[in-house]
């Protein structure tokens, strides 16, 4: 693609950086900002500084948010015993959605993944079991996307809560295999965190 100006080819060259977005919409894109006013390009400016800048991450539940305790976790009607335990906030916003769930989360970050290079290590494992064996949480849930990395995460998880007298559950298999949480309609997606499973019953039927 030969460009007539290297300021932009120096943007589309960044905004074709983004997932899903290819050269030609990143063209597309910067062209559309050429035609606004400056005040816009300024404000979509100053508000991906801001959020790079002052963004922070829950210190219960990992969740990205303005402040060091997320709104869920600040929120006296949740039920802090029970905890939802999720890939990122994706997931999160998903399950919020279906308005099915009254507990907390916990977003590991990822999930397990050799071939990418993601262990244990660099997810939030550690501390979801260090709250679990400060007799915190009653029930954990499972509500990772049902992949061959998703299971994995969760088996490796369980391991790690065998010897606690916790309750732990997986989501019903309401989610097709392979699917991810965030594509999945808030009817289904509510119904399968209800209808939720003894994770020990999804490994005898795996």
């Amino acid at each position: 693609m030969d460009f007539s100006s290297k300021l932009l080819e120096n943007a589309v060259y960044e905004i074709s950086l983004l997932p899903g977005i290819g050269k030609r919409t990143a063209l597309r894109l910067v062209l559309h900002l050429l035609k606004q006013p400056n005040l816009q390009t300024e404000r979509l400016a100053s508000a991906l500084l801001q959020l790079r800048n002052d963004i922070k991450f829950c210190e219960r539940c990992h969740n990205i948010s303005d402040t060091t305790l997320c709104e869920i976790c600040a929120d006296p009607r949740r039920d802090t015993e029970l905890v939802c335990v999720v890939e990122d906030i994706r997931d999160v916003m998903a399950i919020e959605n279906t308005a099915q769930f009254k507990g907390l989360y916990h977003v590991l970050g990822g999930k397990i993944s050799p071939m990418e290079g993601i262990g244990p290590q660099d997810l939030t494992i550690t501390s979801l079991v260090d709250k679990a064996k400060q007799g915190e949480i009653k029930e954990i849930i499972f509500a990772l996307s049902s992949t061959m990395e998703g299971d994995t995460t969760n088996f490796y998880i369980y391991k790690q809560l065998e010897s606690l007298t916790i309750k732990v559950a997986t989501i019903a298999r309401g989610i097709a295999v392979g699917d991810e949480l965030e594509y999945a309609d808030e009817v289904t997606l509510g119904r399968s965190i209800l209808n939720r499973i003894p994770f020990e019953n999804s490994l005898k039927t795996s």
